[in-house]
C-alpha cells in the first residue's frame, strides 16, 4: 500500500481489465504454448519476415492446412463408416461393372441413369 492507495502490479490490473466488466472475454484469446528449438525458431522469424507476417501469423498458416486436411480425412471416414453401415444393414450394393460402366459414362459426358443397388444373390 502506498499513501492511501493500493499499488497492484500492472499483469494483475491489466489482466482484471479483460476479465471483468462488460468487455469480459472479448479481448483475451486463449494461449498454446509450444516449445521450438532455437534453429527453427529463427527460421521461423526469417521465413515470416519475407513473407511480410508475424511469427505468430506464419504459424498460423502453416497450422491451418493441416487441420483443414485432417478435418477432410474425419468427414471422409465418417461418410465411409456410415455407408458401410448400411451395407451391413440392407446387404444391398452396387455390382463393380454396373457402377464402373456409370463412371465411364459420366467421364465421357453421358447422363446415364444410377445404377440399382440390390442384394447379392438375388
Amino acid at each position: 500500500m502506498q499513501g492511501n492507495r493500493l499499488t497492484v502490479p500492472c499483469a494483475v490490473a491489466a489482466r482484471s481489465c479483460y476479465t471483468s466488466g462488460p468487455f469480459r472475454g472479448l479481448l483475451i484469446k486463449p494461449t498454446t504454448t509450444i516449445r521450438i528449438e532455437n534453429d527453427l525458431k529463427a527460421r521461423i522469424a526469417a521465413a515470416a519476415e519475407r513473407a511480410g507476417k508475424t511469427a505468430h501469423a506464419f504459424i498460423l498458416d502453416a497450422i491451418a492446412p493441416t487441420v483443414e486436411h485432417d478435418e477432410a480425412d474425419a468427414e471422409f471416414h465418417r461418410v465411409a463408416d456410415e455407408r458401410w453401415a448400411r451395407v451391413l444393414a440392407t446387404g444391398r450394393t452396387v455390382p463393380w461393372d454396373d457402377a464402373k460402366a456409370w463412371v465411364e459414362a459420366r467421364s465421357r459426358g453421358e447422363r446415364p441413369r444410377k445404377p440399382v443397388p440390390r442384394t447379392p444373390g438375388r
